[in-house]
């Protein structure tokens, strides 16, 4: 297998993983447990992995948002619920979830939990906070529960090494939603009302990019999509090391695809969005 392998594991894991912030369902599930609108709800569920976090590690791990933006859900979701009952919380919402969209799920669980788990327990934890928080929660004893943080802990331990690259190369939280939006084609508005840049922030950010000889006006430049090819392309390589001596990982592609693909084609996860996805 190669690197390509671990963007084809993504296209499938993140449509399941993404019910958690995106289905109806979910989000009124989190908002049940006292967390007081989306964004709260957004911030509380990912965190409560590394714990009852202040608004500084989200900063440092979420890396796209903007400061004040986080710092109006974080601390004050733990004084509304806490992290244990956000975590039983949103494991039982998104396994409603993936039951309701997938009628298989069971099986699909059954046939994908060996490789997840193997991939998981190969997967290189350093300098991955989030995966490592992900990983080290208890399995749920219900296999779709289970499905679903594999899933996730895959799905972030991709995003650590994906912002590792980000800032290796000196690409801000910011500035990375500028050359994703130029390099794909999707409107920067799918960010803007979302990540909680100002205008300024987001001027500043094109005139860095530019200084850089990466953006011309809010086109890349050669330099920017070679910038931007080379960090899609460590990103996969990074995320591929959670793959690469398991034995059954293809035929576990092989199981999530369809799973993927019905959630992506029921309308709860919407394309294109802010986390980047591709339909499954």
């Amino acid at each position: 297998m190669d690197n390509d392998f671990a963007r084809s594991m993504w296209r499938a894991i993140e449509p399941l993983h993404a019910i958690t912030y995106f289905s109806p369902d979910a989000i009124a599930a989190h908002k049940a447990l006292g967390l007081r609108g989306f964004w709260m709800g957004y911030f509380a569920t990912r965190a409560a992995p590394i714990g009852a976090v202040g608004p500084g590690v989200v900063e440092a791990t979420f890396y796209n948002f903007h400061p004040a933006m986080v710092r109006r859900a974080l601390p004050d979701a733990w004084g509304y619920a806490t992290r244990e009952s956000v975590l039983a919380g949103r494991s039982a919402a998104a396994a409603a979830v993936l039951r309701k969209l997938i009628p298989e799920v069971e099986a699909a669980a059954a046939g994908a939990l060996p490789g997840l788990r193997a991939a998981i327990a190969s997967a290189p934890n350093t300098g991955r906070p989030l995966f490592a928080a992900n990983r080290d929660l208890p399995a749920p004893a219900d296999p779709v529960e289970e499905l679903w943080q594999a899933v996730t802990s895959l799905r972030e331990h991709r995003g650590d090494g994906h912002v590792a690259c980000l800032l290796s190369e000196g690409v801000d939280g910011c500035e990375a939603h500028l050359l994703f939006s130029a390099a794909s084609g999707v409107p920067l508005a799918l960010w803007e009302s979302v990540r909680g840049w100002t205008e300024t922030d987001w001027a500043a950010a094109r005139s860095r990019l530019h200084d850089r000889g990466l953006l011309d006006g809010d086109t890349l430049t050669a330099a920017g999509r070679a910038l931007h090819e080379h960090i899609e392309a460590r990103t996969d390589a990074l995320a591929m090391t959670a793959y690469r001596d398991i034995d059954t990982a293809a035929a576990t592609l092989d199981v999530l695809t369809p799973a993927a693909v019905l959630v992506a084609r029921s309308g709860d996860v919407p394309y294109p969005n802010p986390m980047g996805a591709d339909p499954a």
